[in-house]
Parts: C-alpha cells; sequence; structure tokens
C-alpha cells in the first residue's frame, strides 16, 4: 500500500520492513494470546459451574444498550465470552486466509472488548453469514469482506432482541430473527462503501455510522408494527481494582511486544504520531508491528487512567470502549489525536447538566476518539470541539435505533463528521490540498 493508495498521509520510505517481520498467522496468533488471557483471567475469578451458568445468560440477554455482561453473568463469564468469541473469530479470518493489517487488528481487538458488552457466541453469527452471502452475492471472496462482517456484529443485539424479548413464540421469533439478520448483513457492505463518502474518514468507525442507519431503518419498520425495543440499564460498579490491575498488565505486555519485536520502537514512534489518522491509515504497514504495539499499550493505559481519573468504573462497556480504542491504535489513533477528543466531551460535562463519569458520557469520552482524525489533521482545538460536539448527538442518536446499534457512538460520530468537516474545510483554506481526501475509501 502506498501513499498514493492511502491519501498521501505518509512520508516517503516510512515504510519499513518490521510491518513484514509477523506472517498472517503469527498476527493471529498474537491475538489469540490475548484472547487465551481473557479465558484464563475469567476462570481465575469465578470457577467452571458458575461460568457455565453464566454463559446461558449471556447467550440469551436481550443485549439492548446498556448490557454489561459483568452484571448478567458475572466477570468470569463475561471474559470467557469474550475469550471464546475472539478465538473463533480469528479462526474464520485463518480459515478465509485474510490479510491482517491494520484494519484486522482494529476489528478483532474489537470483537474481543465488545465481547463484554453486546456481541456473544450466539448473536454475531447471522449478521456475518448475511456479509458471505453478498460475497458468494458478488463473486467475490469472503476475505474482502471480512472486516466489514465483524465490525457489522454490531447489530447483533436485533436478533436477540427479536427472538429473546418479542411477545411472540419462538416458532415465530426465531426465524424472523435469523431473517432479519441475514438481510441486515446482506446490505451492509454496499451501504458502507457508500456512506464513506459523508464522514470523509474523519469518523473511524465507518461501520458503525452504517449500522446506525441500518439499525434507525430496522426498529422504524418494526415499530411501525407494534415492536418496541425496551432500554436496558446493566452497569457494575466496584471492580475498578481487580480490572485495573488486569488491563495494566495487558497494556504493559503491549509495550514490552513493541519493543521485544523492534528495539527501534520508541525512536519510531514519532512518525506514528505525526500521521493524522484519517482513514484509512495502517499504522502497521507504514512504521511496523513493534512502534503500533507500543501505541496500542500506551493509548490502552491513557484510556483506562481516564476512566479512574474522572471516578469512573471499569466494567465490560468501558473496557469494550478501551479496547475499541486499542485496537483502533493500529489503524487511526494515538496518544495525540485522541486526548483532544476526551478533553472535549470532558469539557461538555462541566458545561452541560451532566458528569463526566456518567455512564452514556463515561463511553462519550471513549468511543468518541473514533473523530481523533479530526484533532490529527485539523490540531487539537477542532478536536476539543468535535467532542464537544459528539457528546450531545451520542445522546440523542440512541433513540433511533433504539438501542440495537453497539456503534451508537460511531453513528453519532458519522453525523458529527459529515457536519464538521465541511465546515472546516471551508473555514480554512480554499486550496483543494486541504480538502477531507474524497478519494479515500473504507478498509
Amino acid at each position: 500500500m502506498n501513499a498514493r493508495q492511502t491519501g498521501g498521509d505518509m512520508e516517503p520510505g516510512s515504510q519499513t520492513d518490521a510491518a513484514l517481520r509477523l506472517s498472517d498467522g503469527q498476527m493471529l496468533a498474537i491475538v489469540r494470546a490475548y484472547a487465551l488471557a481473557f479465558i484464563l483471567f475469567g476462570f481465575a475469578v469465578s470457577g467452571p459451574a458458575e461460568i457455565f451458568d453464566g454463559l446461558i445468560r449471556i447467550v440469551t440477554a436481550r443485549d439492548t444498550l446498556i448490557t454489561d455482561y459483568i452484571g448478567v453473568g458475572g466477570m468470569g463469564a463475561a471474559f470467557v465470552n469474550a475469550g471464546l468469541l475472539t478465538l473463533l473469530v480469528s479462526f474464520v479470518y485463518r480459515l478465509c486466509d485474510a490479510n491482517i493489517g491494520g484494519a484486522s487488528v482494529a476489528c478483532l481487538f474489537l470483537v474481543l472488548g465488545f465481547a463484554l458488552f453486546g456481541k456473544n457466541l450466539l448473536n454475531v453469527w447471522l449478521v456475518v453469514a448475511g456479509v458471505y452471502l453478498y460475497a458468494r452475492f458478488r463473486k467475490e471472496p469472503f476475505s474482502k469482506h471480512i472486516n466489514t462482517a465483524f465490525f457489522g456484529a454490531a447489530l447483533a443485539p436485533v436478533f436477540s432482541e427479536i427472538v429473546f424479548s418479542s411477545s411472540l413464540s419462538l416458532t415465530a421469533s426465531i426465524p424472523l430473527g435469523i431473517a432479519t439478520s441475514l438481510l441486515m448483513g446482506f446490505v451492509l457492505p454496499a451501504v458502507a462503501a457508500q456512506l464513506f463518502n459523508a464522514h470523509m474518514g474523519f469518523s473511524l468507525y465507518n461501520v458503525g455510522f452504517v449500522a446506525g442507519v441500518i439499525g434507525t431503518v430496522v426498529v422504524a419498520v418494526y415499530k411501525s408494527y407494534g415492536f418496541v425495543p425496551e432500554p436496558v440499564m446493566i452497569w457494575t460498579t466496584g471492580n475498578n481494582r481487580i480490572l485495573g490491575a488486569f488491563l495494566a498488565l495487558v497494556f504493559a505486555s503491549m509495550i514490552a511486544f513493541g519493543y521485544f519485536i523492534d528495539r527501534q520502537s520508541f525512536g519510531k514512534l514519532g512518525a506514528l504520531l505525526r500521521l493524522s489518522g484519517q482513514s484509512p491509515t495502517d499504522f502497521i504497514a507504514r512504521v511496523g508491528i513493534g512502534p503500533t504495539f507500543v501505541n496500542m499499550g500506551m493509548t490502552g493505559l491513557m484510556s483506562a487512567a481516564y476512566i479512574v481519573l474522572v471516578g469512573g468504573a471499569l466494567n465490560g462497556p468501558t473496557i469494550a470502549a478501551i479496547f475499541c480504542i486499542v485496537g483502533f491504535s493500529a489503524f487511526g489513533k494515538h496518544c495525540l489525536n485522541i486526548w483532544p477528543i476526551m478533553a472535549g466531551v470532558f469539557l461538555a460535562s462541566i458545561a452541560k447538566p451532566w458528569n463526566a463519569n456518567d455512564p452514556s458520557i463515561l463511553l462519550a469520552a471513549l468511543f468518541g476518539t473514533t473523530l481523533a482524525p479530526i484533532a490529527g489533521r485539523y490540531g487539537w482545538r477542532w478536536g476539543i470541539v468535535a467532542g464537544f460536539l459528539h457528546s450531545s448527538t451520542a445522546l440523542t442518536v440512541g433513540v433511533l435505533h433504539g438501542g440495537l446499534n453497539l456503534y451508537n457512538n460511531g453513528f453519532a460520530a458519522g453525523i458529527v463528521a459529515a457536519v464538521l468537516v465541511p465546515v472546516i474545510t471551508a473555514l480554512r483554506s480554499r486550496d483543494p490540498a486541504e480538502s477531507a481526501g474524497a478519494d479515500r475509501r473504507p478498509p
């Protein structure tokens, strides 16, 4: 992938041999190692019987926002669900011979995080199957769309909601849930390719934006027939010490691994930090696997520290948000472009009638870092503005999809970017070189 193909954000000669040191199989082995760490942690904090019972409760949960799997099935079951699901997904990547670059790393760590918060061993597969059917229909390899498929599992709660919360009998709700999920997956790739142009890569969660649009249409249709998703609020607290210690070890290991694989990782980190992050920006291809993993560990520690500093809770949803940041730290996020977004949301909590540690605002500060490319390209001041606007938008759009899009902040951020970036561009310059990069395409 050369500079032109990725939007000209790369310095000449910055692509290094370090990006080629690990094969796709080795990259998947690293992901599996972290998935196994989740499983081992789960068994360390809970017994087998408790975990088994908890997994049953998790796969039969409704999963509407906000459903913390630690509160549903217990801490052990939540982490085992996350680890097992990620192992299965990594096997699918291997089976499809998919390329494991920055986008795939982001997707896999996103699965690992969100399997504490909405994605489980049952509900993700039908959306993925819908994308597979689309690939077969187009006579294209599934590997071309595999990231879209597993990112698109943001809509997994639709299946759970239809099957486990409707007044229909299972003989009716199961076929309806299957058909709806397959249809959503089938249309997802085509819609994702089109809607990318709306935010021009300035929101990294393109599929989150797409899932919000598709989820809005699906919920609107179901509401017209009298089916209205009921709100859910399961949010655990009191586990900061044990979860904080686990996360610190995980992120420290990422930094150590990055240094081990490339002793020049810290020196090369400067080149990574100079990238705007506008999608598609594959840090692994541009600076190598070593600096990328150092960046992932650093942003993980930074985001966990933010939660603790504002008095928030480490739980399923917030750890999902942290691993979303960590995953996308291989594909667009770094310490310099995420802090302005978080600062903007924090400032909004001072100026508006809510607190920084309220669940929705805490998640907005973390997931809102999808807007990091705005700070990366236009500066920290515009990043703060983006975060400030995002805090309000994220609280408003959830009603449209009934909480059935796990990437609610991705939906909100796509709207913010679509409105804010053209305004910034118009105010800054009329020079086409300063434009938003309309020639970019989603990963």
